[in-house]
């Protein structure tokens, strides 16, 4: 790292001063793993501290695609990004990479020209990828290095992240570089990838030379022989046009450049998920512990708070104000997702009853939304112009997958209703328009409203995924939980979010029971 900070003092110069402008904002992102969303942490409470600039927190935005999305679109200003994935995924280089200094100074010209953002100073640590097994496990087979799991892996269980097992510098090229052909290979959430191991569930997963679990579990990180995985340096990324609008922030942030290094990442990272420290915890013990703000403990005196050694029932008490509020975010949601979803479908379902030639690309198009995974599409929504991060995406995402139940429904139980009782509307003298409201939708409302209720269902399950756009609800401490392998703090997103799914189809269980006529109930 050294030759990169010689290089760089060279090359950049620090920013203007800073501006006296009032009422000044920006947005910091994180992706949604530990370390990412503690360097987020540690640079807004940075800023916070140097400058009068007011800073939002958007945090747990999923995966590399859904944040980088962000910071081009301008939902977000900055946020902190690893010189292998801007080389590999954003910039898309097949062929590998190697040099610290070389990669960060090429993804930094190519940011700049491509999309006018900005790389700052790195921090000073490399998180490199890397493949893990427990130490006694690898003992017993002689497995020190990534070329070893050759003459093992038919034996061996492999559980992946999902990110990795799709990433040119993850599985895919890993298998390339070393020719593993494993069979006995799964996706797995990071947060619960160690569990697995310790429990003997699975022998191979992928790591983070820098996580925090490191200093835990006797695992054994396996010796990249052939030298597949790129640098991993990390450093703030910033939207060019937010360092014009406010200079001081290079000045800023570059006072963490080669501040935090390895072993000091992993140790940060350990104080959040084994030790029960806040994000803010420990960011701020940080920013004290090297002069940044005030003065105060370092952060391995940080300790693991009260709610870490309570059983759930305490723990869930103790979040009950902050519970109640995610389920008012989680019920705002669905709510009006489900709500445009039957004003848009409900007539839709009428107009296929009456145009037969409509009902096959109608249909499919539905059928295909269902489809398409519901990350992809929350991640889909955040470029789209008046969307972006937040409720406004995670809403139109939620109303798409609502479309497919009520239309296929509203068209299925108009179309059951038998036709003698139409003609003899007809015979009687109804208009059409009578009876559609008089005979077919009255007859047909038991369907219907199966499907609504099914589509509500659906919805607050995938509104949980919606903490991944900054959308808020019940997935937020979902996500966080799975992060911390904290199994308190996943049930009490979880928890309520069924009960809320239960709840709400038994509230339209008696709607249903109002609306259907009572002669044919």
């Amino acid at each position: 790292m050294g030759c990169i900070a010689v290089a760089l003092l060279l090359r950049r110069g620090d920013a203007a001063p800073r501006s006296s402008q009032a009422g000044r904002r920006i947005v910091i992102g994180s992706k949604s793993f530990t370390e990412n969303r503690l360097l987020g942490e540690i640079m807004a409470q940075l800023i916070e501290a140097q400058t009068d600039i007011r800073v939002e927190r958007r945090v747990n935005l999923g995966g590399t695609t859904v944040v980088f999305t962000a910071l081009r679109s301008g939902k977000i200003d900055i946020y902190p990004e690893y010189t292998g994935t801007a080389w590999t995924v954003e910039l898309g280089n097949p062929r590998a990479a190697s040099g610290s200094l070389r990669v960060y100074l090429y993804v930094a010209d190519e940011f700049a020209r491509r999309y006018d953002l900005t790389w700052l100073r790195p921090f000073g640590f490399n998180n490199s990828y890397a493949l893990a097994m427990d130490a006694t496990r690898a003992d017993q087979l002689g497995v020190r290095s990534i070329s070893d799991l050759r003459q093992h892996e038919d034996r061996l269980r492999f559980s992946f992240t999902h990110e990795f097992l799709d990433r040119p510098d993850g599985y895919p090229g890993l298998a390339k570089a070393y020719g593993l052909k494993t069979r006995q290979l799964r996706g797995i959430e990071h947060g619960l990838a160690y569990a697995a191991i310790r429990t003997g569930r699975t022998d191979i997963i992928d790591t983070y030379t820098t996580d925090g679990k490191l200093l835990r579990y006797d695992i054994r990180v396996l010796l990249d022989d052939q030298q597949f995985f790129p640098p991993y340096d990390a450093a703030p990324v910033v939207r060019t046009s937010t360092l014009e609008q406010y200079p001081e922030l290079r000045r800023v942030l570059n006072r963490l450049a080669f501040r935090i290094d390895d072993a000091t990442m992993r140790k940060l990272n350990y104080q959040v998920e084994e030790r029960g420290g806040s994000f803010k915890e420990v960011a701020r013990a940080f920013l004290r512990a090297n002069g940044f703000v005030g003065s105060g403990k370092p952060p391995e005196q940080v300790v693991a708070t009260p709610a870490e050694k309570e059983g759930f029932f305490p723990f869930f008490w103790g979040r009950r104000a902050e519970t109640v509020d995610l389920v008012g975010e989680h019920l705002e949601l669905t709510a009006i997702a489900v709500a445009l979803a039957i004003v848009f479908a409900l007539p839709l379902g009428v107009l296929l009853t009456r145009k037969a030639l409509l009902v096959p690309p109608v249909m499919g198009g539905a059928g295909v939304i269902q489809t398409i995974p519901s990350l992809a599409l929350l991640a889909f929504m955040i470029p789209v112009p008046g969307l972006g991060l937040g409720a406004r995406s995670a809403i139109a995402a939620l109303f798409l997958y609502a479309l497919l139940p009520i239309v296929r429904n509203t068209y299925a139980g108009i179309k059951q209703v038998n036709p003698l009782l139409i003609e003899t509307a007809r015979g009687m003298g109804l208009s059409d328009w009578q009876i559609l409201l008089r005979v077919e939708l009255p007859l047909a409302t038991r369907t219907i409203m199966a499907g609504i209720r099914t589509a509500t269902v659906i919805s607050i399950g995938v509104a949980t995924l919606a903490a991944f756009i900054g959308a808020g609800g019940l997935g937020d401490p979902i996500v966080t939980g799975l992060q911390l392998n904290d199994t308190n703090m996943i049930l009490s997103g979880a928890v309520p979010a069924a009960l809320l799914a239960l709840v709400v189809d038994g509230l339209l269980g008696l709607a249903e029971r109002v609306l259907v006529p009572g002669g044919i109930r």
